[in-house]
């Protein structure tokens, strides 16, 4: 039977002299993901069973029972292990999200559609169809603290960046801090952008006029 996963409070098994978690109700489902997790990097890294059981120093037998399900996880050998993959206990230990799908917050007064991503609230990504080309006038260019990045999905835009112009087509990307004067339309025909601004370049946009 497979061995189950525990969490702190910590207590030793006296066989093997390592620090066990004590089990909660939801620990069953954690134990199998924590484990894939460990061979989904291992293998991610090309890395052998031996060459990762070298690096957390443990015995590839107990490397792969641990994969297998066949020997209890231990907060030692967990922090080991997530050093010897280059992530953290706590990603290494973290739960299987249930809200994977969202649905777009839509912005009509500026004609885009709006995700923020959960794991850094700090940013948000924008879906928007361009139809107009940039402002002729400087005067009408942005400069505000932040960083943005936006790929084209469709068309050709336009990015009016400092003093220079820069066309941007279907499928390139273009990243630039913000604090450079800027504006983007559409060259030729509409244009659709998908963008992510960090928490100060989405401030700065707020309240801009539609582009359309």
């Amino acid at each position: 039977m497979a061995a189950s996963f525990r969490r702190p409070d910590a207590k030793r098994d006296l066989r093997y002299g390592h620090k066990l978690l004590p089990m909660t109700q939801d620990d069953g489902e954690l134990d199998s993901l924590v484990r894939k997790r460990i061979r989904a990097l291992r293998v991610a890294q090309g890395w052998s069973l031996e060459e990762l059981a070298e690096r957390a120093r443990l015995s590839p037998s107990s490397l792969s029972r641990i994969e297998n399900g066949q020997r209890r996880l231990a907060l030692d050998q967990l922090v080991t292990l997530a050093r010897a993959l280059d992530t953290s206990l706590d990603q290494l230990v973290e739960m299987d999200t249930q809200d994977v799908i969202s649905n777009p917050m839509i912005d009509g007064a500026h004609g885009v559609m709006r995700w923020p991503i959960k794991a850094d609230p700090g940013l948000t990504v924008i879906r928007q169809r361009m139809t107009n080309p940039p402002p002729d006038s400087p005067a009408r260019m942005r400069a505000h603290p932040g960083r943005e990045w936006l790929v084209v999905l469709s068309g050709v835009a336009v990015l009016l960046l400092g003093n220079r112009r820069l066309r941007v087509e279907t499928n390139q990307a273009a990243e630039f801090p913000t604090m450079l004067p800027h504006a983007i339309g559409a060259a030729g025909g509409p244009c659709e952008i998908l963008g992510i601004f960090d928490r100060d370049a989405r401030r700065g946009h707020k309240g801009e006029p539609k582009p359309d």
